[in-house]
């Protein structure tokens, strides 16, 4: 079970939560890219790399039984803030399609570069599935 942490009287952030608190088994997935899982780029489209590093979150979340709501957070590392900020709405729509209406706590960050050269976005996740 997750219990978001809103304090009272804060502005209710939009699309990320400001805490999470969660019981169970804790699972710790890598910064994951948009390449496939054949460690391939099939593209160079900054939403379809968000879609695909979403998607591969997703995979390894599952090799431990979890889904998407057990993501209790997410740091997101881009290489190019306008890029980033640009494209939030197509971000929006293909997390919701990929995560749900799900939102753990975030951070974003833009970063000098990532290891791999054609990489626009990383993104680290934990979670927790439930006892």
């Amino acid at each position: 079970m997750h219990k978001t942490l809103q304090p009272q009287g804060w502005a209710r952030p939009i699309g990320y939560a400001n805490g999470v608190e969660a019981r169970g088994r804790t699972i710790f997935i890598g910064g994951q890219i948009g390449w496939n899982n054949q460690q391939q780029f099939e593209t160079d489209d900054f939403v379809e790399q968000v879609a695909q590093t979403l998607t591969n979150i997703i995979a390894i979340l599952a090799e431990a039984g979890g889904r998407a709501e057990h993501i209790t957070s997410m740091t997101w590392y881009f290489t190019d803030k306008a890029e980033y900020v640009t494209n939030l709405k197509g971000i929006g729509k293909v997390y919701r399609e990929i995560i749900g209406r799900h939102f753990p706590a975030m951070a974003a960050v833009q970063v000098v570069a990532l290891v791999e050269d054609r990489a626009k976005i990383e993104i680290q996740a934990y979670a927790v599935i439930p006892d």
